[in-house]
C-alpha cells in the first residue's frame, strides 16, 4: 500500500507529544516501507486519534482510553497487510 499515511492527532495542551511520537516510533519499527508517512498533527481539546488515510482507526474520545501499541498495530495490519504476523503483538490473551 503505497500511500498508506497515518496520522495521529494529540493535544498539546494535553501535552501528549511524547505519547504521540512514541507510537509513530512504534509503528514505523512495525511497518517500515509499508507506510509512505506517519505524522503527528497538534491539536487541542483532550484529542488522541489516529487515522489511516480517511479511516479512524483509533479515537481515545469514542474508546474511552489511550491504545496500546498491539492494538493500533492489528487495526493497521488488518487494512495494509492482513496476511502479516505481528510475532508477539498477535498473542492473545485468551479473550
Amino acid at each position: 500500500m503505497d500511500d498508506a499515511r497515518v496520522v495521529i492527532t494529540y493535544c498539546s495542551q494535553c501535552q501528549w507529544l511524547l505519547r504521540a511520537a512514541w507510537m509513530a516510533q512504534e509503528l514505523l519499527m512495525t511497518f517500515g516501507q509499508d507506510l509512505a508517512e506517519v505524522a503527528l498533527r497538534p491539536g487541542t481539546g483532550g484529542v488522541f486519534e489516529i487515522r489511516l488515510g480517511d479511516e479512524l482507526l483509533w479515537s481515545r474520545a469514542r474508546e474511552g482510553r489511550f491504545p496500546e501499541a498491539k492494538e493500533i498495530k492489528q487495526r493497521l495490519r488488518d487494512r495494509i497487510d492482513p496476511q502479516r504476523d505481528l510475532g508477539h503483538s498477535d498473542r492473545h490473551d485468551g479473550h
